[in-house]
């Protein structure tokens, strides 16, 4: 018995908005990782495949479904490559939304080009239900590959489901003068006059964080801001002043930044300098 099931292209994005909704909507769930696993390596290739090759004539079913696999693996990698170099970074949703983006454009081009063929020279997914043979030739080269190259994808999703990696963690900590700029810091001020710049904290440690920062001149601590608890990825940014209580040229003016309950800074401290007149 032959069944015909069309281009499969509309349940194919059926399921890429299912996933989409899942991750954005639910913090965590099994459909994830069900969708997720061919939205990775199938998805993407095969309507690359779709929008490329739209005629059912120069290629078996098999040859697309493997050629469907290492274009998917190609172009996640593409992706993640680009947005490596971008503000967004290889993060989940980023990653989530350019794959999806690439799979409803390449999707529709695929549509467009079917549009202009008749129905009989169309790419049709169908199959015959019959006992399932090796065959000869390439067929039984494609079929080895193909088995071989699902059951190692399979065993590397295993490995890193089962051993995930914690991604890089830190935290940005700047100081900006006038105008908001990394420039035009005060640099002369009278004694016991306030001196103010602008201290930011970007939180990229994965958790909630409790920021506080200490102004200290000379080794005596002249301000202290905070606590400041920051969301992963929050970021704040406010006005912190300082008072010099003695005269002195190139006087040192140090921002330390602490995490929580830590007694030690968690990075190099910032400074300016600064020369305090009577």
């Amino acid at each position: 018995m032959r069944i015909k099931l069309g281009s499969g292209l509309i349940p194919l994005n059926i399921l890429v908005v299912i996933l989409v909704l899942a991750i954005t909507f639910i913090p965590s769930n099994v459909l994830r990782i069900i969708l997720g696993i061919p939205f990775l390596l199938f998805f993407p290739g095969y309507t690359l495949m779709a929008a490329l090759f739209t005629k059912k004539e120069g290629m078996s079913n098999i040859q697309r479904i493997t050629l469907s696999c290492v274009l998917s693996i190609a172009v996640v990698s593409l992706v993640g490559f680009i947005l490596n170099y971008t503000p967004w970074g290889i993060r989940l949703e980023p990653v989530l939304y350019s794959v999806a983006s690439f799979i409803f454009i390449t999707s529709l081009v695929a549509w467009l080009r079917r549009t202009r063929l008749t129905e009989y020279e169309r790419f049709a997914i169908q199959f015959q239900v019959t006992m399932p043979g090796w065959g000869t030739g390439w067929h039984r080269v494609l079929t080895i590959t193909l088995a071989i190259a699902v059951l190692g994808a399979l065993g590397a999703l295993g490995y890193v489901i089962a051993t995930p990696k914690v991604g890089e963690t830190f935290t940005d900590f700047y100081i900006l003068g006038q105008e908001g700029k990394s420039a035009n810091y005060t640099s002369e001020i009278k004694v016991g006059e306030e001196g103010r710049v602008t201290v930011g904290i970007v939180n990229h440690e994965g958790k909630e964080v409790s920021y506080r920062v200490e102004v200290v001149i000379g080794s005596e601590k002249s301000a202290k801001v905070g606590p400041v608890v920051l969301a992963d990825e929050q970021k704040w940014e406010g006005e912190v002043g300082f008072v010099p209580e003695t005269p002195a040229e190139d006087q040192k003016i140090e921002f330390l930044l602490y995490k929580d309950d830590e007694v030690e800074p968690c990075l190099e401290p910032l400074y300016i300098w600064v020369d305090v007149n009577e």
